[in-house]
């Protein structure tokens, strides 16, 4: 199987960008293979980590746009113009226009720290010490317009614990998030997990036994 051409948008750190990478690294069978990281923003460390693995990077500073869409039809054109066929959000920090979200519909990953549908959103570690939830985590999903919402490709849970603080707490879903989304790239980009309407399955199943992991439990 030839492994899937995917691209990486980051807007800061890149900490989840690296442990895709080092999946892809350490592991020749990966399904996907890394050919460019995007970054919005110039400068951020994300881009000297993603060079640090021999990933071509590139810059487009929305910036220099005059409005959303004119910077996504540049970023679009510039995956394009790579061969991009998948793409991974880590950490991009930009909302996206439905042009952009259509065009690369099914095509584009992201993760986000918390147990979706709840805490769609920011501050999603101190919302989930205010409600009084048990189990807090992340999520990898399909993009869909709406903000943290589409079909949900695979869960990770961790324990809330009754010292933590908002801190230790998205430390600890940091490091979920860090094993859950090469597990749900291999998925995805392998074809174990494919969608029926709004829905993923992994393996021909739609359950929680096929689509959640839980480190730490």
């Amino acid at each position: 199987m030839t492994p899937v051409r995917t691209a990486i948008l980051v807007s800061g750190r890149g900490s989840n960008m690296v442990s895709l990478l080092e999946a892809a690294r350490d592991d020749s069978a990966f399904p996907a293979a890394f050919s460019l990281v995007v970054s919005n923003r110039p400068g951020v460390l994300a881009l000297e980590r993603a060079a640090a693995f021999g990933v071509p990077t590139d810059v487009i500073d929305h910036k220099a746009f005059a409005d959303r869409e004119s910077f996504d039809r540049a970023l679009s054109a510039r995956l394009e113009a790579a061969g991009i066929e998948l793409i991974c959000l880590a950490g991009f920090m930009r909302l996206l226009t439905p042009w952009l979200v259509e065009h690369w519909r099914d095509r584009m990953l992201n993760i986000h720290p918390a147990i979706l549908p709840a805490f769609k959103g920011l501050h999603t570690h101190e919302r989930a010490l205010e409600a009084g939830v048990k189990l807090h985590g992340c999520t990898v999903h399909l993009v869909r317009s709406e903000m943290d919402a589409g079909p949900i490709i695979a869960q990770a849970a961790v324990p809330v614990l009754s010292g933590d603080t908002p801190d230790s707490l998205g430390a600890r879903v940091l490091g979920a998030e860090h094993r859950l989304y090469p597990h749900a790239l291999r998925l995805w980009a392998s074809g174990r997990a494919t969608l029926e309407g709004e829905r993923v399955f992994v393996d021909g199943e739609a359950g929680a036994a096929a689509a959640l992991i839980a480190p730490g439990l």
